[in-house]
């Protein structure tokens, strides 16, 4: 590319007036020229549509459908070489997309560069999101590199290889970005980079990030039992299974205790199996965070939702067993249109 391409920045938007501003502002605060801002404004019922209403972008309002929907939508009206969808909840960084552009430039064969969470959150309303913000920075900073998983919370994508792979499937609510980079995985290479970074704001409340763990982890079980070359690594996932299947230890020990009180060594021995595995993390979390006390708290949270995903797990795996459309799960929709349609 001789010129600088035209990059179509698609931000799809559900009651995020929160973080809204922040988003745009750091949009048009970019290195990178030219940029056509796309807000598509999936149904708000909060000021979110003011507020995009007061920056030089192209704003359109439809009915909930979903983040999938509003992706779609804004691709289709966009009119950029390059795509870069970017959740309402995101600051980039000012050369974010820059960034992308350049890497996607320097090797025609790379389909989409993604890009992983700073460590501080955006918004910081404690000990939960700081937790949740900072595991998401470990986690995609320890998969950096060729990946067989979409990141369109900040992801930059060809339009040749949308046009190609297809649709995100709009009848996704959660785990649509995982299911389209296995799909697109198959066709073009992924690019994990640490170099294009945004700041997060992430949920705050435990019991609301627990419930949504559950609710995305069990369907997952159906993508990642697909023996077809959609199937994504086990690496790539945000809980390692070794700390999975430890804390799955540990927990065992409660409710066998009420047959042999041994059996209350399972507990230490399990924690002490999540620590172990986790201990890079761990280790970078005490470093940068430079907390004792919070990396404490960080360790009892990633156990809890180590809990949560073993537990989806096993919900997703019993489904998997007793249904036959749960094993379909991700062979319908829009996803099934775009598998035909590259048959």
């Amino acid at each position: 590319m001789s010129e600088r391409p035209l990059v179509s920045v698609i931000i799809p938007n559900y009651n995020y007036a929160k973080t809204l501003g922040a988003c745009l502002r750091a949009v048009f605060a970019q290195t990178h020229q030219p940029l056509e801002v796309i807000v598509v404004d999936d149904g708000s019922t909060d000021a979110s549509a003011e507020i995009a209403a007061g920056f030089p972008c192209r704003l359109v309002r439809t009915a909930n459908a979903g983040v999938s929907a509003a992706r779609n939508l804004g691709a289709r009206l966009a009119s950029g070489e390059i795509l870069f969808f970017l959740d309402s909840d995101v600051e980039l960084r000012p050369d974010a997309v820059a960034t992308a552009v350049d890497l996607l430039e320097q090797d025609p064969n790379l389909g989409s560069v993604c890009g992983i969470y700073d460590w501080v959150p955006l918004v910081d309303d404690g000990p939960v999101e700081r937790y949740k913000v900072m595991q998401g920075h470990y986690w995609r900073l320890r998969c950096a590199g060729e990946v067989r998983a979409a990141f369109f919370s900040l992801g930059a994508l060809r339009r040749s290889v949308y046009e190609r792979v297809g649709p995100l499937d709009e009848h996704l609510r959660y785990t649509e970005d995982v299911e389209y980079g296995a799909r697109l995985s198959t066709m073009s290479r992924i690019l994990l980079s640490p170099r294009v970074v945004g700041r997060h704001d992430d949920d705050d409340r435990l019991s609301v990030l627990l419930r949504k763990q559950f609710v995305r982890s069990v369907p997952l079980v159906a993508l990642f039992a697909d023996r077809g070359p959609r199937r994504p690594q086990l690496g790539d996932t945000a809980y390692r299974p070794a700390a999975v299947a430890a804390t799955g230890l540990a927990l065992a020990g409660l409710p066998l205790a009420l047959l042999t009180p041994w059996a209350l060594v399972l507990l230490p021995l399990g924690l002490a199996g999540v620590a172990g595995a986790e201990r890079a993390m761990l280790r970078f979390v005490r470093r940068t965070a430079g907390s004792r006390r919070f990396t404490l708290v960080f360790f009892a949270l990633h156990v809890l939702m180590n809990a949560t995903t073993g537990f989806a797990a096993g919900v997703g795996a019993l489904r998997w067993l007793t249904s036959r459309r749960f094993r379909r799960f991700y062979h319908q929709g829009t996803a099934a249109q775009a598998e035909a349609a590259n048959a």
